[in-house]
């Protein structure tokens, strides 16, 4: 007996197997994405784009990091920094290949509430200036690093933490209107946590609920302290930085490379303080001395960590949610896949190995990943190439930008929040898909700049979850059809080799954020499926009755999950059963309409409702040359045998 025990108990070590080298390998190809496309990296196609693109993000990496270190209300130098290691880190951990990582205006705006909290401005008459500091700064200055290094130690503590957790599964409940909104209103605060440099005003730190309109109202309050040379130079420079970025915009297919403005821009303002000593003679405010080189590493003070976690926790989650949605984006447009817990890792490591060298939070900016897309990077080396120059000016060119005037740098910040800026312009578009998105993109944006970041992200996604859930009890779950009369038509009319080429699926739940991705693999999953076998006539019936989504998940059931039968097959989806749909859903429609036209798989939808219909015309840029809207399945067979027929009739005449 107590030998049979004995095996009994030994059972489930014997299942383990001992892990082998081949799946150490696999291991690291998965959690270092480097290894995978470093291997197929072709140097006669990417090098050239990638070291011009490198070359034109270093200029934006430099001016961004300047000016992202003041907004986090820490030194100049730290900005550098921050452009330098979180982008080496990404570009070994991270899976967004046009994704460029470095300082953040979110992630300092929220460091710079725990800077400006534990070390205010009023206790720099009481530190002293020692000799021992690191690169010769005061204690004040390496106080508040410390304190933002802190926040960026913790934040990345957390999202590593997430990863471990898988959670990163979990971040389809911020849907796209969501992140939006709460980048929106985010630019708007650092817009106006900039408007003192603009108009060169002596502001106390204003920041907690409210703080937006407590700032305004000071600014008008003390409006005649406006320095007027501050204000003109800063016109000056948003107006050429927005009128030359438009003409490298519009011209950029007839010049090979695109005129760094910001960095022109830089270079001649300095030469000009310079020159005119505006310094003294107007009292312009400049960025000041900025050391040589990179301090030895030094950990970030942990016995502060519990002071900051709030703002830890604003950076983890702030920076992740507005990171992924650039790394989809660009995954989705050069057609790549992209893990979200990986990303997870990249970032919390980006975040926790960055702090031990100065650095304030990171995560990846909308206007560099948007100077990637134009400049035509291919791979993460183009970030590579660009800490080479950022490395340069750290080393040599830094110190010469001492009399770079601060409201040239807020000018620089400004115009790089266009991208963000511009995203108000969405909500036409959510009015017309789904009136429901809009109010949330809207309610979001008014907690947002009401209160924080990380706020109207939380209001968001728990607002959203709980209007779908409201709707859903409402939903009908099933659709019924005269079977009979449908089969007599397609068997009468049309001919075995159609009906061979149909692959009919009926959704029968509404369409939202929960189940959009889930329901775009699976129609993925049926069309790329290999072809096991011809299937007989009669199935026709268990094609009407398949069932793609059958609950919140979007569980598949066996009949839907056969394979498209011919290299070239015909889909069509039975919205009878979609009883509604959001932002999310009608766009995740328009996607798989569009990744079937380019697998050469038609697509049909039929039974769907007048607003889906001008949802989907709206969102998207669907073929207007053919019908693809019907009122029924054999009104959209019977336009694909159509169809196939003047196919056969055009190759003949070509012959």
């Amino acid at each position: 007996m107590t030998g049979a025990k004995r095996k009994k108990k030994s059972l489930p070590w014997s299942k383990m197997r001992i892990p082998r080298c081949e799946d150490f390998k696999q291991w690291c190809r998965r959690r270092l994405p480097i290894l995978e496309w470093a291997t197929h990296y072709s140097l006669k196609e990417s090098l050239l784009p990638d070291t011009v693109s490198g070359m034109m993000l270093a200029v934006q990496q430099v001016a961004q990091g300047l000016a992202f270190a003041v907004l986090s209300s820490v030194h100049p130098v730290f900005g550098l920094y921050g452009s330098l290691f979180p982008a080496i880190i990404y570009a070994i951990f991270g899976m967004g290949r046009h994704v460029a990582t470095g300082t953040f205006a979110l992630t300092s705006l929220i460091s710079a509430n725990a800077v400006e909290r534990l070390v205010p401005l009023s206790s720099q008459n009481l530190t002293t200036h020692s000799n021992t500091s690191v690169l010769g700064l005061s204690d004040f200055e390496m106080q508040r690093i410390g304190v933002a290094a802190a926040v960026s130690f913790l934040g990345g503590v957390i999202q590593v933490a997430m990863f471990v957790l898988q959670l990163g599964s979990a971040t389809f409940l911020i849907t796209e209107p969501v992140v939006s909104a709460m980048t929106t209103g985010a630019a708007t605060h650092v817009v106006t946590s900039q408007a003192k440099y603009l108009l060169g005003m002596k502001m106390p730190h204003i920041s907690g609920p409210l703080g937006f309109f407590y700032i305004y109202a000071y600014i008008f309050k003390n409006i005649k302290s406006v320095q007027l040379e501050a204000l003109l130079l800063s016109l000056l420079s948003i107006v050429v930085l927005v009128l030359v970025k438009e003409l490298n915009e519009q011209f950029k297919r007839k010049i090979k490379i695109v005129l760094p403005v910001d960095l022109v821009l830089m270079i001649a303002a300095s030469f000009t303080c310079y020159c005119t000593n505006m310094e003294n003679t107007y009292g312009l405010e400049v960025v000041g001395h900025i050391p040589k080189g990179i301090p030895p590493p030094r950990a970030p003070p942990m016995n502060i960590l519990s002071a900051v976690i709030t703002e830890a926790f604003g950076v983890a989650l702030v920076g992740y949610v507005a990171s992924l949605a650039l790394a989809q984006g660009s995954a989705k447009k050069f057609r790549y896949s992209v893990d979200d817990n990986q990303e997870f890792l990249a970032h919390g490591l980006s975040n926790v190995i960055a702090s031990f060298f100065f650095c304030i939070p990171s995560a990846a900016a909308m206007g560099r990943t948007a100077g990637l897309y134009s400049t035509g990077a291919k791979t993460q080396v183009a970030c590579l190439i660009s800490c080479i120059f950022v490395l340069i000016v750290i080393y040599t060119i830094g110190p010469l930008l001492y009399w770079l005037p601060m409201c040239v740098l807020a000018s620089i910040i400004v115009v790089g929040l266009k991208g963000m800026l511009i995203q108000f312009r969405d909500l036409k578009r959510y009015w017309n898909v789904d009136k429901i998105d809009w109010g949330i993109w809207v309610s979001t944006y008014i907690f947002t700049i009401c209160f924080a970041a990380n706020v109207g992200l939380l209001f968001g996604g728990v607002c959203t979850t709980a209007i779908v859930i409201g709707r859903f009890p409402r939903a009908k779950t099933l659709s019924t059809k005269n079977m009979k009369e449908m089969e007599f038509k397609v068997k009468t009319e049309m001919d075995d080799e159609t009906l061979q080429r149909v692959k009919i699926i009926s959704i029968n739940n509404p369409l939202v954020f929960l189940n959009a991705k889930k329901f775009h693999n699976d129609i993925m999953n049926i069309i790329q499926k290999e072809n096991t076998g011809n299937q007989p006539l009669d199935e026709i019936r268990k094609y009407e009755q398949s069932t793609l989504v059958s609950s919140l998940s979007g569980v598949c059931n066996e009949e839907a999950t056969q394979p498209c039968l011919n290299p070239k097959c015909s889909l069509v989806l039975d919205c009878s059963g979609l009883t509604f749909s959001d932002y999310t859903g009608v766009s995740m429609l328009v996607e798989v309409y569009m990744d079937c036209k380019n697998k050469s798989v038609d697509v049909s939808l039929v039974h769907c409702t007048a607003s889906l219909i001008k949802a989907m015309k709206y969102c998207g840029n669907l073929d207007s040359e053919k019908p693809i809207f019907f009122e029924s399945v054999s009104a959209a067979i019977s336009n694909i045998h159509l169809n196939k027929n003047l196919s056969i009739l055009s190759d003949h005449s070509e012959i």
